[in-house]
């Protein structure tokens, strides 16, 4: 379980996205995600801290995806 811990204090520390973290930890998105689920039954402070993260990057989606496509158009 230190490996869980370690992930979810990785995604605080750098504040990436699930996707960027999946990347830079060389795991799957689908993988870290059960991993950090599974802090519920152990870590219950540190997952309502994950969780917030996760609805923070969540409630910016959109921003980022309408960058990208002007990005992609303004070219």
């Amino acid at each position: 379980m230190d490996y869980i811990i370690r992930e979810a204090n990785y995604i605080l520390s750098t504040n990436k996205t699930i996707r960027e973290a999946a990347k830079d930890l060389n795991l799957s998105k689908s993988s870290l995600h059960r991993h950090l689920m599974l802090l519920e039954t152990f870590d219950y402070e540190l997952y309502l801290k994950i969780k917030n993260v996760f609805f923070e990057h969540n409630k910016n989606r959109h921003i980022k995806g309408g960058l990208s496509t002007k990005r992609k158009y303004s070219r």
